[in-house]
């Protein structure tokens, strides 16, 4: 059965409350401050031997994943401005700049 109340009493801080201001990270691929849902995407495949993740807007990295295979990102790596000079990706981020920041849509997938 379990317990409607602590054990060890509550996680209270003996010093008082103390703010935290969070701020907000700018995303990998259109630089916009991130939202309240981040994406750490992986721009080196981890099935590729990627192991660095950035934060991304979740809409952001669903277009990067419609545009490029594996392999494609692999050879990009961590160049963001690589993928910038795709013309469907830098199309997206053009229109997606003026959106607010947790703003979410469908993508179609690339045509292959």
């Amino acid at each position: 059965m379990a317990r409607k109340h602590s054990k060890h009493g509550g996680y209270e801080d003996p010093m008082g409350e103390e703010e935290t201001v969070e701020v907000a990270q700018p995303c990998w691929l259109c630089g916009r401050p991130t939202g309240k849902t981040i994406v750490w995407h992986h721009p080196v495949p981890k099935s590729r031997g990627g192991r660095d993740v950035v934060p991304m807007h979740p809409i952001c990295q669903q277009t990067v994943t419609a545009n490029f295979t594996n392999s494609e990102l692999e050879r990009h790596g961590m160049n963001a401005e690589a993928l910038l000079a795709e013309p469907a990706v830098r199309k997206f981020v053009d229109w997606v700049a003026k959106k607010d920041p947790d703003f979410t849509a469908g993508t179609t997938k690339k045509q292959r």
